[in-house]
């Protein structure tokens, strides 16, 4: 890199990308503390009052942290033998994201609330705090919730055949009144009472429009109930596999692997029982 020598740029790496030194936690620790400082200016500048009395000092701070944020992500280009590799990695797109609405915000007015897109950048804490192990529990979580997607995909096109249909016997039943305007409106009250929001906007007068509504407010607790079952259900049958498999590989950190398999498939590493 012409802007930095080799022994600069290796020290800056172990500082910005490693958090297992005294100073890579305390920048890190430091960059934490930055993201939820801008995170909350933009939450306060959003309250009318705030705006219209901090309004000018918010964005200076606003600017100052796009500022910081906009050195980091250069430093951390630098630093890389190949920065295109992180620019495209999911974190690079996040911290790519969180100085885009600032420039925008000069251009498209309004943009510039996108900035909350900042608190994707808390994923970093996992590393920091050596919170690691949680990640492999959500992958497990994403494997379940994948595995019941056809399951729930085909039981959501069953409910809203259902909403249709009882919203249209709705709107008969209350011969067009009482908010039962239209069928669309009724089909809007059916979503409402079936998934027991029950804002309470719209609501049946007649006695055989009232019982209805009864059978479909018990129909709806069944209906909540069953996709929790499917993903309890592909859950149960994650962990099974997931005990019958090695963990994961200590040199890849590959999981998948036979029970008999005693080398990694993917590096060739030994595996641990």
């Amino acid at each position: 890199m012409p802007f930095l020598s080799t022994t600069s740029r290796e020290k800056l790496h172990a500082i910005i990308f490693e958090s297992n030194t005294k100073a890579g936690k305390a920048f890190d620790v430091g960059l934490l503390i930055v993201i939820v400082a801008s995170i909350l200016i933009v939450m306060l500048d959003s309250i009318a009052s705030y705006h219209q009395q901090y309004g000018q000092f918010f964005l200076t701070l606003e600017w100052i942290f796009t500022a910081l944020f906009t050195i980091e992500y250069i430093l951390r280009i630098l630093t890389l033998e190949k920065p295109l590799k992180y620019a495209l990695s999911f974190m690079g797109m996040i911290d790519l994201l969180a100085i885009l609405p600032s420039f925008l915000s000069l251009v498209i007015a309004g943009t510039q609330s996108l900035m909350v897109l900042r608190a994707l950048r808390l994923l970093r804490i996992f590393r920091i705090f050596k919170l690691t192990h949680f990640l492999g529990e959500i992958r497990f979580l994403r494997y379940a919730i994948r595995a019941s997607l056809n399951k729930i995909t085909i039981f959501m096109l069953v409910v809203f055949t259902v909403v249709i249909i009882l919203g249209s016997m709705m709107y008969l039943i209350e011969h067009g009144q009482n908010g039962f305007s239209s069928i669309p409106d009724s089909i809007y009250w059916s979503i409402v009472t079936i998934t027991t929001v029950g804002y309470g906007d719209i609501s049946p007068v007649t006695p055989l429009g009232k019982f209805f509504a009864s059978v479909i407010m018990f129909i709806g607790y069944a209906i909540i109930a069953v996709p929790t079952g499917i993903v309890t259900s592909e859950m149960t049958a994650a962990m099974r596999r997931k005990q019958e498999q090695h963990e994961t590989c200590p040199a890849c950190g590959r999981e998948g692997h036979d029970v008999d398999a005693s080398y990694c498939k993917h590096c060739g590493n030994k595996l641990e029982n």
